[in-house]
């Protein structure tokens, strides 16, 4: 079967519905708009600059940039031009950024909203053509000034479905990043297959997670194209609230800490007992929940997904009293984001759902879970090695373990790789065990280790509302959550301590990804040596 491109999407939407708002972004608080026949035209003109280049064929052209409409609208454009599109995260190092534009040879960078591009810059080669989206004051030539000319690729250009669309750079949680590479095809049988399947049209989205990361491109840039629906982006972290509120989508995509945030907002206004009661008394119950989902942005939201790590089944329970149902979800950058989903349905909390359509899971040796389907990477880009160790016999090897069970509801019980041995020889797998202790409010960030000790221990970062706690009531809290924790593991799992550290992990300290996953090696190289003296010591350290 062949399915329709990106690009033959956006044609379709282009002829049928020209006039109709497709992008809608804020900027200094003035909301602006393009139809698709506007984002279309943005698209034809910036096309044909790129092809008067006089680029190579399939040539690779970066995006750098946090979301806005001309991510999309630039993305469209180097298919349209003949070219492979490099995404790369907003928050990337110098160091990090060079290296990935030198091994993709980018050769035109495209540079957009970012915090903080003056510690990224040293990391573009002067050799890369840089152009400027429109609205940000990089120092490079600007998008608008290069498309002022009426002219513009007039023809509908379509991409062979196996020619190569893009090469996605993995957030690096093992090691260096790397560079997976998918064809047309590939976003096509992911897009049309998940929509049909969902049973999605005309859908309105708000873009806020990295358009770089494949979830957030497959759902929102591919999911928008595919329905011919609506994306609103939010302009900063302070607007955030409101502009997902004004957006009010009927798709909204979460990561863990989002639904932390989002309870933690929620009981700042209303604390849990005073909840608790108002949810107790029928019909104060219902308008008390329509409210916090019209606060929350989330009124209209139909499917409302979780994924990127696991989401503790304390917080799923918890909106799950709000009428609210949040979706797990399991996908991968190398299976071009296709693969679990929870269908609101058939739901069971605690696992990522069941296979979409046309996918095989089955599960290999440690119980790693391994995925095959149409969509499956082409591989790392100049890295056979790696790719070989990860496809085998037409079996993408996740990394992940996991259980299958009757009724084909996957649950993922940890990462191969991140399971330690103890002193005493008995293997952990950190992963169920910082789920459990991720429902303590309390409880920011967690990384269970314990590679070499007679017991584990939980390294934790406590969250905001902990903080102004006095420390004999955190203390007790934790002491009880260890307590509960301890009592549900089997006895080689039991923590020995909780250690409480006040340096909270983040991308610019290099202990979490772009897509906020806790680097373990990283953690491991700063705090192994302190393992032995917290081991021996209270059940609570305190550093």
């Amino acid at each position: 079967m062949r399915y329709l491109s990106p690009l033959e999407m956006l044609y379709k939407w282009e002829k049928e519905r020209p006039n109709e708002i497709y992008l809608s972004q804020p900027i200094d608080g003035v909301l602006h708009t393009w139809t698709w026949k506007e984002t279309g035209d943005e698209i034809r003109k910036m096309a044909y600059h790129l092809k008067s280049l006089k680029l190579p064929s399939n040539s690779k052209i970066g995006i750098l940039s946090k979301n806005c409409a001309h991510w999309i609208m630039s993305d469209l454009a180097i298919m349209m031009s003949g070219h492979i599109s490099v995404p790369l995260y907003p928050n990337l190092n110098a160091e990090t950024l060079e290296a990935i534009l030198e091994h993709s040879e980018t050769k035109v960078l495209f540079v957009g909203k970012l915090d903080d591009f003056y510690k990224m810059k040293d990391g573009i080669s002067s050799q890369i053509k840089c152009i400027t989206y429109p609205f940000y004051s990089q120092n490079y030539p600007k998008w608008n000034d290069l498309i002022t000319e009426k002219k513009r690729i007039e023809d509908n250009i379509i991409r062979d479905e196996f020619d190569l669309a893009t090469i996605i750079y993995t957030s690096g949680t093992t090691g260096n990043p790397k560079g997976v590479m998918h064809k047309f095809r590939n976003f096509g049988f992911s897009a049309t297959n998940a929509i049909n399947t969902l049973d999605l049209d005309q859908e309105t989205f708000f873009s806020y997670l990295p358009l770089s990361h494949i979830a957030e491109r497959l759902l929102v840039e591919m999911g928008s194209l595919y329905t011919g629906g609506k994306v609103s982006f939010a302009e900063s972290l302070d607007t955030f609230s409101s502009d997902l509120s004004k957006a009010s989508p009927t798709i909204f995509l979460g990561v863990p800490r989002i639904w932390t945030k989002f309870q933690q907002g929620v009981l700042k206004k209303m604390p849990q007992k005073k909840l608790d009661f108002l949810l107790s008394i029928p019909i104060i119950s219902t308008l008390v929940k329509n409210k916090i989902k019209k606060g929350l942005g989330l009124k209209n939201a139909s499917n409302i997904f979780t994924g990127a790590a696991p989401t503790p089944i304390s917080i799923i329970e918890w909106f799950k009293k709000l009428d609210i149902q949040i979706q797990e979800a399991y996908a991968m950058t190398e299976n071009t984001c296709y693969s679990h989903v929870s269908f609101k349905s058939n739901i069971k909390i605690g696992s990522v759902g069941q296979p979409l359509p046309f996918c095989d899971v089955k599960l290999g040796e440690n119980n790693e879970i391994l995925i095959k389907h149409e969509a499956l990477m082409d591989g790392y880009y100049k890295n056979k090695l790696e790719t070989e160790k990860t496809i085998s016999n037409g079996w993408l090897h996740t990394g992940d373990e996991g259980l299958i069970d009757s009724d084909n509801f996957l649950r993922i019980t940890g990462r191969v790789k991140d399971i330690f041995k103890t002193s005493k020889g008995k293997y952990v797998a950190p992963s169920p065990i910082e789920m459990i202790l991720s429902s303590n409010n309390n409880i920011e960030q967690v990384c269970v280790v314990g590679n070499g000790l007679p017991q584990p221990m939980a390294l934790i970062v406590l969250s905001e509302e902990a903080e102004k706690k006095h420390l004999d009531t955190l203390i007790k809290e934790l002491n009880k959550t260890l307590n509960i924790t301890n009592a549900s593991l089997n006895k080689h799992e039991q923590l020995s301590n909780i250690v409480v550290l006040f340096d909270e992990w983040t991308v610019e300290n290099k202990l979490l990804t772009p897509t906020m996953k806790i680097k373990r090696n990283e953690l491991e190289k700063i705090y192994q040596k302190k393992y032995s003296n917290w081991c021996g010591s209270d059940q609570i350290v305190i550093t």
